[in-house]
């Protein structure tokens, strides 16, 4: 077998191709435009899922942490004495004895002609701890002397509320 040999290139020659091809890839040949488009819909669509998602999730953890559960809650235990001012008269609480304190569920402002009207508001003091509620002499300044007094409060642990100072409805 003999082998064909090129001669050397002319120094002024510009470079000769080789004789024989080497064999290539293949190249890709180009999609149709059509083919393309759903895959880029089909990952646009989980980009947007994916971020509708994650700022939900943000919402929710947002709403929990800053009081939307709190709002929500208080919507459906809604506290019927918190707008309780003086004059306004309170249905019938549990009878404590002494210093003794117990939660309340369902105490309610009712008109002070009810026969549920048990106990009237004298005295109401906003935006105090649990601490000043416990106090004796929270609302001593309304109650007249002799006079069998009573506090109810409501406020959440940690937090600041409103004290009502009762008397028996005569």
């Amino acid at each position: 077998m003999s082998e064909q040999v090129a001669p050397p290139p002319a120094p002024d020659a510009a470079p000769s191709q080789p004789a024989v091809e080497t064999p290539q890839a293949a190249e890709p040949q180009p999609t149709a435009p059509e083919a393309a488009e759903p895959e880029a819909k089909k990952s646009g669509a989980k980009k947007a899922l994916g971020i509708v998602g994650a700022i939900l999730a943000i919402v929710v953890v947002a709403g929990l942490k800053f009081g939307i559960a709190s709002a929500i809650g208080d919507y459906f235990n809604k506290d019927e004495t918190a707008a309780a001012k003086t004059g306004d008269c309170i249905a019938e609480l549990p009878e404590i004895r002494g210093t003794e304190q117990e939660k309340v569920d369902g105490a309610k402002v009712v008109e002070c002609t009810s026969t549920d009207a048990a106990y009237t508001v004298v005295g109401r003091l906003d935006d105090q701890t649990e601490a000043q509620a416990k106090a004796d002499t929270t609302c001593n300044q309304y109650f007249k002397e002799n006079e069998e007094g009573y506090i109810f409060s409501s406020i959440e642990p940690g937090k600041t509320g409103y004290v009502l100072c009762l008397t028996k409805k005569a």
